[in-house]
């Protein structure tokens, strides 16, 4: 059954409450900053969708006076480009059969001396500019994604490159919906007084697992990064409301496995061996169906969870996937399509890399404006899903 993360929020927030008085004495800070009271789930918000003024809760009614404000965004790809003209010459296809069915007309993909390192760096230190915080005031990165460069993940590669010489860092793997879990995941850490600076990225290489020759496939995927920056401020959160949700159930859909047996060590021809996965498996219509129905349901439990409309959504930023899907997932929720920002044409399907880069481009492209309410919803292999309604700062 899938799990929503209320429900495990509800579950931390009462072990936190039954266990407060016993926490060490290196903790009295943050136990200082968390109160009590019986109401549970309550919204406080001035007029207008502008400027809500938000009480931090949980179910448990244990609340926070400090909420994350979202201060700083950025991207990065490769420049190789590979067209569907590209993609005539490796399968059989062509431009205008692609373009109909995905929206899809170029994607970029690392070339021989790239690495996504260096590219989810590129992309954190436009946010950081942004943001005006310097990299030895981060103290957390965390790194969505799918592709690491290293197998033991890449955060801390792009906490060197950065000089973020203060941060935490590490990898979240939650595929195309890595990036929202991220947000969601650095959002809650704000809120407990953990830490004040944030860097989320989101970045993916799937062009390393696919199969270049299989036309269901090879005409989705492209490399790029993205990244976001959160900090700290008192009495308002930007994060206004989520909903998050798993079911492995569903991991038949899409997979891409590890595709050595084992016994390693007793192959007489294959202990030295490297270690590979599979290329990227997907059942394409299984994948669209469970897309349509889960984009448009995360989003309206994170609406309900921030007490808000579609009609107050000035955006939808979804996992640029497939244009039909986003198609579908406006329609289903009567959000005219000149209100749901797409990048596909030119980038394809960059998995956790998706939201942030569509983001990225459509503030610095003056769409996304201070003081905006954005619909951000992620979808993808687990299978997982999840969505948040966040305010643009």
């Amino acid at each position: 059954m899938p799990v929503s993360a209320a429900n495990s929020s509800a579950a931390s927030s009462s072990h936190c409450k039954s266990h407060a008085q016993a926490l060490p004495q290196r903790c009295q800070p943050l136990q200082q900053r968390i109160h009590r009271n019986r109401s549970c789930n309550t919204h406080t918000k001035t007029a207008g969708k502008r400027n809500r003024q938000i009480k931090i809760s949980c179910a448990a009614g244990v609340q926070w006076d400090t909420g994350c404000k979202l201060v700083g965004c950025g991207s990065s790809v490769p420049e190789a480009v590979l067209s569907n003209k590209d993609l005539e010459q490796l399968v059989e296809t062509d431009d205008d059969w692609i373009a109909s069915r995905t929206g899809i007309r170029r994607r970029h993909i690392l070339g021989k001396h790239e690495t996504l390192s260096d590219h989810a760096a590129r992309a954190s230190q436009q946010a950081l500019d942004m943001a005006g915080i310097h990299a030895e005031e981060v103290d957390l990165i965390i790194l969505a994604t799918s592709s690491p460069d290293d197998l033991f993940g890449s955060a801390c590669r792009v906490q060197s490159i950065l000089g973020a010489k203060n941060a935490t860092a590490f990898d979240l793997t939650a595929a195309c919906s890595g990036f929202v879990i991220g947000l969601i995941s650095a959002a809650s850490y704000i809120r407990t007084g953990l830490y004040r600076n944030i860097v989320v990225i989101g970045a993916d290489a799937l062009s390393r697992y696919t199969d270049w020759r299989d036309r269901s496939t090879c005409i989705l995927f492209g490399d790029g990064t993205g990244a976001m920056v959160l900090t700290a401020q008192q009495g308002q959160c930007s994060l206004l409301g989520l909903d998050a949700h798993s079911d492995g159930g569903g991991q038949k859909h899409l997979n891409c496995y590890f595709s050595q047996e084992g016994l390693k060590p007793l192959n007489s021809t294959g202990a030295s061996a490297e270690g590979s996965f599979t290329n990227i498996a997907m059942s394409g219509q299984d994948v669209f169906r469970f897309a349509v129905r889960a984009v448009p349901s995360t989003l309206q439990a994170a609406m309900k969870d921030a007490d808000v409309t579609t009609e107050q959504l000035d955006w939808l930023v979804l996992h640029q996937a497939n244009q039909r899907i986003l198609d579908a997932a406006a329609q289903r929720l009567s959000i005219p399509a000149d209100r749901v920002v797409s990048n596909l044409e030119e980038y394809g399907n960059t998995s956790a890399a998706s939201i942030p880069l569509a983001f990225d481009e459509a503030v610095r492209g003056g769409k996304i404006k201070s003081g905006d309410t954005i619909g951000i919803a992620g979808f993808g292999a687990g299978l997982t899903w999840a969505g948040v309604i966040i305010t643009w700062q």
